[in-house]
């Protein structure tokens, strides 16, 4: 009489020890895949060190200028490291008031500078780039091509015959000098920036406005200009950022120190023939980077996202 056990199949050798080579397989997988998790996360951070490394060379001359605007004017130059054994706040109390006008009155110069070429720019630029992504009419590669040549011309080439001509209009010693070329489309980096996005555009938006009746300028205001918001958000900040910091132009053209914008009143506070009070330059010169810093941090995103659009069209 033989029992269930005995009727039961004997086990299988090459059944039973098959799964062995997979598990090995998987476990030299799993220990290459760490080691090269290891390796990876070691290049990262070496690659962040040296990062943070070039990025605290960087950053040293605008902490140095930080913290030699909070010094005592005769020790700034005789302790160059960054530590602080008091603290000057004078040094921002003396200068805001050490030129002819309180400082502010210089920024307010600066920002309705600032204010007239960022409205110059959109309205040009993006008038400009409109005609020449989407019209067309006889020579525009030329002219297109005669525009991006401009932008290789240096400012110093032209200055001379425009204070000629703004000189005899008598625009000296004005803010016109600094604002009205910007309403004339003259900055081609900025027009080329927004042909480029412009072409992005589907034109069968443009189609189809144009069989609801709406003609160019009905499609420049209603379809193109809304979507080009990035584009528009970068050349803000780029004009402000270049306006609010441009030394060469204002000293030209501003004589009048009631006229001065922010770097031509830092200029002021060096003076050759006397003492020169680096506390107080360098604690305006702090303010004066207040308005920069916050234009860019908080138009960081749209600066961005207009420059990665507009790259990959």
């Amino acid at each position: 009489m033989t029992t269930k056990l005995e009727t039961l199949p004997a086990p299988d050798k090459k059944t039973s020890g098959a799964g062995k080579p997979k598990n090995h397989r998987k476990l030299r997988e799993s220990r290459g895949t760490l080691a090269f998790s290891r390796s990876q996360r070691n290049k990262a951070l070496g690659k962040h060190a040296i990062l943070i490394l070039a990025g605290g060379l960087m950053i040293y001359p605008l902490l140095w200028m930080l913290v030699s605007s909070l010094r005592a004017n005769e020790l700034i130059f005789r302790e160059p490291g960054l530590w602080l054994n008091s603290l000057e706040m004078s040094n921002y109390t003396d200068g805001w008031s050490a030129l002819t006008h309180p400082f502010g009155h210089y920024m307010i110069n600066s920002a309705i500078v600032v204010m007239g070429s960022i409205l110059g720019n959109l309205v040009s630029c993006s008038m400009a780039a409109y005609a020449f992504a989407r019209l067309q009419f006889t020579g525009k590669k030329l002219f297109f091509g005669i525009m991006l040549l401009t932008i290789m011309l240096p400012f110093h080439v032209i200055i001379v015959p425009q204070y000629i001509l703004f000189s005899q209009i008598g625009w000296v010693n004005t803010f016109w000098p600094l604002i009205v070329p910007k309403l004339l489309a003259t900055e081609a980096f900025f027009v080329f920036l927004m042909v480029q996005f412009i072409r992005g555009i589907p034109k069968d938006l443009d189609e189809a406005a144009r069989i609801d009746g709406a003609g160019h300028p009905r499609i420049f205001l209603r379809v193109i200009l809304p979507l080009m918001v990035p584009a528009l958000a970068t050349t803000t900040i780029f004009t402000f950022i270049w306006t609010w910091n441009d030394f060469f132009g204002a000293l030209i053209y501003l004589t009048d120190p009631d006229m001065f914008t922010v770097p031509v009143a830092l200029r002021a506070f060096v003076d050759s023939q006397s003492a020169t009070s680096w506390g107080s330059l360098f604690a305006m010169s702090i303010v004066s980077l207040l308005p920069v810093f916050l234009v860019f941090l908080f138009g960081q995103r749209f600066l961005i996202k207009g420059i990665a659009t507009t790259g990959i069209k």
